[in-house]
């Protein structure tokens, strides 16, 4: 099991397998436009631009679960993204990430790579699954860990041998 094995709606309006991202480092991050921590787009879109040429792509997944601060639909969503941030990364229609609805995606996700003390759930909006070559989830990093703090983790795996197709 890995996140290939998944897929999602991308904003777009068309279903995307994350197959589609075989062998590329992912970090894969469950957004808000009305969060306190929403001005990490800019810090997600800078990783994304400086590392995308390497084999690196950012996922963002909306979410509303947490305080409601994901009312738009996703054309304003996308808007928002670009207008604000110069988002150009993939971005995903609104999902759940916790509870009986989540997405099978986040469910994986926070099974294979749990918070602290285990604890599976989803904190909070801009939590971060970093996810190697393989597909398979390496590191969570907590809503509060800002983007630019990650690199040397991103850098790490890009310089990694990727596996053999």
């Amino acid at each position: 099991m890995n996140v290939y094995n998944f897929s999602a709606w991308a904003l777009s309006g068309h279903e995307k397998g994350l197959a589609d991202f075989k062998g590329k480092v992912l970090l894969i991050v469950n957004t808000a436009s009305k969060c306190g921590f929403t001005p990490q787009y800019k810090g997600l879109e800078a990783l994304y631009e400086k590392y995308r040429a390497r084999g690196f792509e950012v996922l963002g997944f909306p979410c509303n679960q947490f305080l409601h601060q994901e009312p738009a639909d996703g054309e304003e969503i996308q808007t928002f993204c670009e207008r604000n941030f110069g988002v150009t990364f993939p971005l995903f229609e609104k999902i759940d990430v916790n509870g009986i609805n989540a997405h099978p995606l986040f469910q994986y996700l926070t099974t294979a790579a749990p918070g602290f003390l285990g604890f599976r759930a989803i904190k909070w909006n801009f939590t971060k699954f970093l996810i190697d070559h393989s597909g398979k989830p390496v590191k969570r990093y907590a809503p509060m860990t800002p983007p630019e703090k990650l690199e040397a983790d991103i850098e790490t795996l890009l310089t990694v041998a990727k596996p053999a197709a």
